[in-house]
């Protein structure tokens, strides 16, 4: 028999940096800086100890970092 909540949420699930690019940039406010695939690599290159299991993103892991990151990082870019 299955226990309720064995299976993982939609955004704990590892997916692609261009599937998290393009719900990240989706789900945000107009005025929110949008996110690239040039400052998404520089985000994991800042912050490696997120990306222990290889080059998989997750909503639940990195939406909320990336949050605080990107308005001090995408004026430049």
């Amino acid at each position: 028999m299955k226990k309720y909540g064995d299976e993982p949420k939609l955004n704990e699930i590892p997916i692609t940096i261009s599937e998290f690019l393009a719900s990240f940039n989706k789900n945000m406010p107009e005025s929110f800086p949008r996110a690239s695939a040039v400052l998404l690599k520089k985000f994991k290159e800042a912050h490696p100890a997120l990306f222990k299991r290889g080059d998989s993103w997750s909503l639940d892991q990195h939406r909320k970092k990336l949050i605080d990151w990107l308005p001090r990082h995408s004026k430049g870019e």
